[in-house]
C-alpha cells in the first residue's frame, strides 16, 4: 500500500529515542521530510547522524511554549510548510507529590498543546493535514502508572477527540494511538527489567501475546493514521497493546 507520504512535511517531538525515533525513521522510509526535537543536545546530534538526509533535529524544551513556537516556525520555513504533527514527548512521571504532577502536566499535556497550537495555522494550509497524539493504555485503565501519567494520558485522548471535532471542517484529521507495554533497552521497561526483574516478569506475563511491543510496531500504526491512506479516519483512538486491555470499545 502506498501511504502517500512522499514529500510530506512532518513534525515529531521526542524523536531521538524509543517510539519517537521509530516514528521519525518510519516517516523517512516513506519519503517524508521530518523535523524532530528532543531535550538533550547529544541525543539530537546522535539521532540526526543516524537518520541522515531528510531529518532535521533540534534541542527543544517542550515545557517552554516560546521555544516550541520558534521551533515549529523554523521547521516550517526549512521544509516549506507542515502537513503532519506528532507530539510524542512524555515525562513518564510517577508519584503523588505536586511537583511530579506539575512536571508531568507541563510536559505531557501543555507540551502537546503548545506544539499543536503553534502548528495549526500551518496545517490549515496543507491538503493532507493530520495530527496524531500519543496516549497510552494507562489512560484507559488504572494500572501501576496511573498517577499522574495515566491521568494525563486520558486527558490527551480527550484533547484529541476535541480537536478532531473542532477541526474536521478545516480538513485537519486528529487521531490518537494508545500503546501498551513497549520495550526498548533504554526505555522504562528496560530499566524495570534491570532493576526490578520480579515486576518486569509479572508485567510481561500479563501480555496475552507473550511479549511487549517494539517501538517500530507503534510507529507503523502512528504513521498510517497520519498518512493520506487514512484520509477518512479522524477522532479515533487506536490501541496497540497486543490484547493487554480487556475493555470493549463501543
Amino acid at each position: 500500500m502506498d501511504l502517500g507520504l512522499n514529500g510530506k512535511r512532518v513534525l515529531v517531538s521526542g524523536g531521538s529515542r524509543g517510539i519517537g525515533r521509530a516514528i521519525v525513521a518510519c516517516f523517512l522510509a516513506e519519503g517524508a521530510q521530518v523535523a524532530f526535537c528532543a531535550r538533550n543536545h547529544d541525543g539530537v546530534a546522535s539521532a540526526s547522524t543516524a537518520f541522515g538526509a531528510g531529518a532535521f533535529g533540534a534541542a527543544v524544551d517542550v515545557t517552554d511554549a516560546a521555544q516550541v513556537g520558534a521551533w515549529v516556525q523554523e521547521a516550517a520555513g526549512r521544509m516549506g510548510g507542515i502537513d503532519i504533527v506528532v507530539p510524542n514527548v512524555s515525562a513518564l512521571a510517577g508519584g503523588d507529590d505536586l511537583a511530579t504532577w506539575r512536571r508531568a502536566f507541563e510536559t505531557d499535556l501543555l507540551g502537546t498543546a503548545a506544539m499543536v497550537k503553534a502548528a495549526l495555522p500551518l496545517l490549515r494550509a496543507s491538503d493532507a493535514a493530520a495530527i496524531v497524539l500519543i496516549s497510552s493504555v494507562s489512560g484507559r485503565e488504572v494500572d501501576m502508572f496511573a498517577e499522574p501519567y495515566g491521568v494525563l494520558k486520558a486527558a490527551l485522548s480527550h484533547y484529541s477527540k476535541t480537536l478532531s471535532a473542532r477541526h474536521a471542517g478545516e480538513g485537519i484529521r486528529v487521531n490518537t494511538v494508545s500503546p501498551g507495554n513497549v520495550y526498548f533497552a533504554d526505555g522504562v521497561w528496560g530499566d524495570i527489567e534491570r532493576n526490578d526483574p520480579a515486576t518486569f516478569a509479572g508485567c510481561l506475563a500479563a501480555n496475552p501475546m507473550g511479549r511487549m511491543a517494539t517501538p517500530q510496531e507503534v510507529a507503523r500504526a502512528t504513521v498510517f493514521l497520519a498518512s493520506p491512506a487514512a484520509s477518512f479516519i479522524t477522532g479515533t483512538n487506536l490501541l496497540i497493546d497486543g490484547g493487554l486491555t480487556r475493555g470493549v470499545q463501543f
